[in-house]
């Protein structure tokens, strides 16, 4: 676990979550008019992944259970990325359901979790993620669902160590809402103090964890748009209150940002860390591959400009990871 940590948070790496559940990558293929199959999806991150140069930028790469069986030529997808020296990893997690018949949502997929670890095993998988949403309103989050989500993102991470798989645990505040960024703050605080809690109980190591958590932003309904600095600021100060100094670092989701937002405020974070006692990085999703995606367009002649389109983003969201934009 040890080695797999130094991997992912390895100086100017990061991760790319490319873990869209079918359904997710169903909607993301539409908007551009591309046919979404099976086959498709792995056309699709074929072409992220043979991208040349992304082992100078990528320490790992996060599947979806469809993805991780599929292959490059004769090569699964982990095992050609293994060849390349970038670690792959696996979501674990299945989707969400009603809380107690509410609105908000909780995460399941903890009772077949031990036996489906058994078989990621054998595919040479070495880490985990685990996907908990929190919704903010005036009445939400509720703390009977913050005790109960919480728990199984707790859960999540011992049945991973266990396992000799090395947690991302990945509570995301949502940015839907007209919330100010005030209330995310404290939301994010009370969201990563009841986690770490949950995380301590079980007396999980948390030097082979890594957190991977929203940056503070106020709603997207709220019509105000915050500068990097007041981003930065306001999700160094939830951290600090909430993440005990022995994690292994802390990747930032994007989390419906567009990628230059997520990049700019990554790069604010870094720049304004000081002495932070965890290394702080990247798992961007859509961030990372929205570009490339509408280039690529469904197309195989499009490949290798979306490779470049890749790449570049790859370079830029590494700069940002040392603070160098």
């Amino acid at each position: 676990m040890e080695e797999t940590v130094q991997k992912l948070l390895a100086e100017g790496h990061g991760i790319l979550a490319a873990d869209e559940s079918s359904k997710t990558i169903d909607k993301r293929f539409a908007a551009l008019g591309v046919e979404s199959t099976s086959e498709t999806h792995r056309r699709y991150r074929e072409m992220l992944l043979t991208t040349p140069g992304i082992g100078n930028y990528l320490g790992g790469v996060i599947f979806f259970d469809e993805t991780v069986r599929q292959k490059i030529g004769e090569k699964t997808f982990p095992e050609y990325l293994t060849g390349q020296g970038i670690v792959p990893g696996i979501k674990v997690d299945e989707g969400l359901e009603p809380f107690n018949g509410t609105e908000e949502k909780i995460t399941k997929g903890i009772e077949s979790l031990d036996n489906r670890l058994k078989g990621y095993k054998e595919m040479d998988l070495k880490f985990t993620k685990w996907r908990a949403v929190i919704q903010i309103s005036d009445i939400f989050p509720t703390d009977a669902f913050l005790d109960e989500n919480m728990e199984r993102l707790a859960e999540f991470a011992e049945i991973s160590q266990k396992n000799d798989f090395v947690p991302i645990v990945e509570p995301e505040i949502l940015l839907t809402g007209n919330h100010t960024t005030t209330r995310c703050d404290e939301i994010e605080t009370k969201v990563l103090r009841v986690l770490f809690a949950k995380l301590k109980s079980k007396n999980i190591d948390l030097t082979n964890l890594l957190l991977k958590t929203s940056m503070v932003l106020p709603g997207k309904d709220s019509g105000v748009k915050a500068e990097p600095l007041e981003v930065a600021h306001a999700t160094l100060r939830a951290l600090g209150k909430s993440v005990p100094p022995e994690v292994a670092g802390v990747v930032f989701l994007s989390g419906g940002q567009t990628p230059d937002e997520a990049t700019n405020n990554l790069n604010e974070i870094v720049k304004l860390k000081e002495d932070a006692p965890w290394k702080i990085s990247f798992s961007f999703a859509r961030a990372l591959q929205e570009e490339a995606m509408s280039e690529w367009g469904g197309k195989d002649e499009n490949k290798l400009s979306a490779q470049e389109v890749f790449i570049k983003r790859l370079e830029k969201v590494s700069n940002a990871r040392n603070g160098k934009l």
